[in-house]
């Protein structure tokens, strides 16, 4: 699943951490969302439908989750003529 930043809008970040799940260690998924809660949500799809969690180990994944603003770093600036 592929997601694009949106311009002009809040934007946060669900990584996920999800080594229990593929024993690789450090690995992990990210999802992107309007809000906070949207990319929870789409992180928790995302784990029910591409990695086959039940609603218990995704309540567990996500409860391991950060959730971060990273429209400030990633939006795209404007470019100037000099």
């Amino acid at each position: 699943m592929v997601q694009q930043i949106r311009h002009n809008e809040p934007q946060y970040i669900c990584i996920i951490p999800i080594e229990r799940i593929t024993a690789n260690q450090d690995e992990e998924i990210m999802t992107f969302g309007a809000s906070a809660d949207d990319a929870k949500k789409q992180g928790e799809e995302l784990l029910a439908s591409t990695y086959g969690c039940n609603q218990s180990q995704v309540l567990e994944l996500i409860q391991q989750a950060r959730i971060e603003l990273i429209a400030q770093w990633c939006a795209p600036q404007e470019r100037r003529a000099i």
